[in-house]
């Protein structure tokens, strides 16, 4: 099966189009880069991605740092332009060739969570002047008011309205990071790390509040993490990317019950076992190799540890394995 033909069936697997509120299709993100000696190159971030979000889900991203998530997450919201010959559809219009006149209009759609909450939040503002920037930049009135329910939905007391940032603990801080990006009623919010620079035991809390909120306002998340645990908590829908490619792409109990890929089962061998069974650890040897010189064939072939000769020479087709399963391994066309 051709490589258009499995991006058909990622992109219209969700019974009924109408139903995708994102549908991403050939997307690719590279940069420019240049070696020690100076020599240009090119790095590519996310290649030839392909998949679809529905409307009110958690389609969860998930792998190493490095693998090209994050970036991927930067790219359908537009802060980095993609590459020629990418789509991304958003609500039925490709986001890549609206004009920057009409920008302005997805952002209030299309919102971001950061992972450092510290980092992104203005030191020299006030928590109320940061929540009243998204109201002034699109010229929308009784911002006061607003951000007032803002800080009720996330749990925040209104005395901290005239806090500084650095006043503030991580998880309140995220808790603001999370009131700005509800602030122009988004449908679609990508949670990049969300909880990775928390406590452990903040880390539920901000999870819990993210599921709360989800059912209140029937948001859409696209929630990227490296962390599987995590993941399971919230996901619906996983997808697993190795060095910009997406691996393996499946409901969430099919990746943790029914897993198909090598790296997949790396990842899952990681998480702690508090159950008591003797689980076997899968331990990947050699480095992730760079994304500016990937290896030939399967990306994944220079760490897997059911690597076949094939594997190095050619790269496996994206599949469909049944129901909304899809995985990119030669041990599964066998």
């Amino acid at each position: 099966m051709s490589q258009n033909d499995i991006n058909s069936i990622v992109t219209t697997s969700n019974n009924n189009a109408s139903e995708n509120i994102l549908e991403v299709s050939h997307l690719k993100k590279t940069f420019q880069i240049k070696s020690h000696d100076g020599k240009k190159g090119l790095l590519r971030a996310v290649d030839d991605v392909s998949f679809t979000i529905k409307k009110g889900e958690t389609f969860s991203l998930v792998g190493e740092s490095g693998c090209g998530k994050s970036t991927l997450g930067r790219t359908l919201l537009g802060l980095y332009p993609s590459d020629r010959g990418s789509k991304i559809i958003f609500n039925g219009e490709d986001i890549t060739k609206i004009p920057k006149s009409k920008k302005k209009d997805f952002t209030k759609k299309a919102q971001l969570i950061f992972q450092d909450p510290s980092a992104c939040l203005n030191p020299r503002r006030t928590i109320k002047q940061i929540l009243l920037e998204p109201f002034k930049i699109h010229k929308i009135g009784n911002g006061e008011a607003k951000i007032t329910e803002l800080m009720d939905r996330v749990g925040l007391a209104s005395r901290f309205l005239d806090k500084f940032p650095h006043e503030m603990s991580g998880g309140q801080k995220q808790r603001v990071g999370i009131a700005r990006a509800l602030a122009l009623g988004p449908e679609l919010i990508v949670c990049d790390e969300p909880v990775s620079a928390l406590d452990v035991s903040i880390q539920a809390q901000i999870i819990n509040l993210l599921k709360d909120l989800q059912k209140q306002l029937n948001l859409t998340y696209l929630f990227i993490s490296h962390d599987l645990s995590v993941v399971h908590h919230i996901s619906d829908r996983v997808a697993v990317m190795y060095l910009g490619k997406i691996v393996e792409l499946t409901t969430r109990d099919d990746l943790y019950e029914k897993t198909q890929h090598p790296y997949t089962k790396a990842l899952l061998s990681s998480i702690p076992d508090t159950s008591g069974d003797q689980r076997e650890k899968i331990i990947l040897t050699g480095d992730v190799p760079s994304p500016a010189n990937p290896p030939s064939g399967c990306r994944f072939h220079t760490r897997c540890p059911a690597v076949m000769d094939i594997c190095k020479i050619e790269a496996p087709d994206f599949i469909h394995t049944g129901d909304e399963h899809f995985v990119a391994c030669h041990l599964c066309t066998k």
